[in-house]
């Protein structure tokens, strides 16, 4: 494997990976039962608590684990200069999510 394939096979793997996992924006939502309360909103204006769809979403937890931040992080910088645009709207929702 190449390394434009090992980039494309990683994209795929995450695109598939987010379908499978619990659809919607994911959210902070404050506590519930002494542990954050994480709520999926779905573009239809459901909601879904993302605890009780665990095995939806364990295996996309796991893949964006801390371990991922470096990496990531990594990344970015890299692209820094000159930026590109897909490493420019990922960095706009990274802020935007991380506050």
């Amino acid at each position: 494997m190449d390394d434009a394939e090992l980039l494309r096979a990683a994209a795929a793997r995450l695109t598939d990976l987010a379908a499978r996992s619990t659809a919607g924006d994911w959210r902070v939502g404050g506590l519930l039962a002494s542990r954050p309360e994480v709520v999926a909103h779905r573009p239809d204006g459901a909601t879904e608590h993302v605890a009780e769809a665990r095995a939806a979403s364990a295996r996309w937890i796991a893949a964006l684990s801390p371990a991922v931040a470096v990496p990531l992080a990594d990344w970015l910088r890299a692209e820094a200069h000159p930026p590109s645009e897909p490493a420019l709207r990922l960095a706009r929702l990274l802020l935007e999510r991380l506050g």
